[in-house]
């Protein structure tokens, strides 16, 4: 716990931090970088449209399972509810 003290005070990077990281992406990547850039969108883009359709999908069968649940009152045609009637063999008494 004490070797995260340290980090508990970062938060987002800004605009200095920016500028480093981009400098720093421009020096690895080069020439690379317009095509390492439309891969990161369309991993984007994928990544969305995935998670889109897991929740259509966990809607769906909510409302299917909350369709399939209705619950209907009984009805009050019976009088009484009879219990199954029990009759001791006719050897004992």
């Amino acid at each position: 716990m004490a070797l995260l003290v340290p980090f508990c005070f970062i938060g987002m990077p800004g605009p200095p931090e920016m500028l480093i990281i981009l400098v720093i992406a421009v020096l690895l990547f080069g020439k690379r970088l317009p095509e390492v850039g439309r891969s990161l969108g369309k991993g984007l883009i994928e990544f969305k449209k995935g998670i889109h359709g897991i929740e259509e999908e966990i809607e769906s069968a909510t409302n299917s399972i909350s369709d399939d649940n209705s619950y209907e009152e009984p009805s009050d045609d019976l009088d009484e509810a009879t219990a199954p009637k029990f009759e001791p063999p006719a050897g004992e008494v």
